[in-house]
């Protein structure tokens, strides 16, 4: 699958690509808690709380709950760790 993939990287470089399959999507968002991570990119935050908003206000039943890793460009196993023991998915924000 690998090499049927191309990345481009902003940072100038390419990073090693393993593809992965895709998480079993969910039966439905009722009572699910969803976590908006903002990746730190420009305009994210706001992003992201429009998103939150848009939940609020078309699907109350589900929680939403904004995180943010440590610092961009890396990853963050803490916020990793607490997405995966206390929500049910993730939406990754890159900006605008």
């Amino acid at each position: 699958m690998a090499d049927k993939i191309i990345v481009h990287d902003p940072r100038g470089f390419p990073p090693k690509v393993t593809g992965k399959r895709l998480a079993p999507r969910l039966e439905g968002f009722d009572d699910k808690t969803i976590y908006l991570v903002d990746c730190l990119f420009d305009n994210s935050e706001a992003f992201m709380e429009e998103m939150q908003g848009w939940f609020a206000a078309h699907l109350p039943k589900v929680r939403t709950q904004m995180i943010k890793p440590r610092e961009s460009w890396v990853d963050d196993p803490e916020m990793r760790a607490k997405v995966v023991a206390n929500g049910d998915a993730a939406i990754l924000g890159v900006g605008l």
